[in-house]
């Protein structure tokens, strides 16, 4: 069964600000010569790391919304600068808009089911979705 990771998106202001972060990365190393792969780095490697590889996405996010996901393309052990192991999540391209659904503060990741994740939007990020900030408006009313 797949599985899902869900993390905040420190830093960025809007779905926009992510991909304008990926992009200034992209085009850093396209520059440099390099080939751009986008990941994440964190603490601990996922036990369901199977079922993660299996069509699992990460969920970012956003202040205080769940508001687009990437495809995980792999889960790298690494070994940071101080010998402690940590995780890779390597992500796929493009970042993919969902009906923005409102999260609370966590720390480092979690899973999130299939069932629990919110659906896509179209490629524009339209749809019969409210904006970030009308949905966090109709989720405070009880109405999202």
């Amino acid at each position: 069964m797949t599985m899902n990771l869900i993390k905040l998106c420190v830093g960025a202001e809007s779905v926009e600000d992510l991909e304008g972060w990926i992009a200034q990365r992209a085009a850093a190393a396209k520059k440099a010569g390099r080939t751009y792969e986008q990941y994440h780095t964190t603490r601990q490697m996922p036990r369901a790391r199977d079922e993660i590889l299996d069509g699992g996405s990460l969920y970012w996010v956003v202040k205080g919304m769940i508001a687009c996901r990437q495809v995980i393309a792999d889960l790298d052990p690494v070994t940071d600068e101080e010998g402690i192991p940590r995780c890779r999540i390597v992500l796929a391209q493009p970042v993919i808009r969902v009906l923005p659904r409102p999260r609370g503060p966590f720390q480092g990741w979690r899973y999130l089911k299939p069932a629990d994740a919110p659906p896509d939007l179209d490629a524009k990020g339209k749809g019969d979705a409210p904006s970030p900030e009308m949905a966090r408006q109709l989720s405070e009313l009880g109405l999202l």
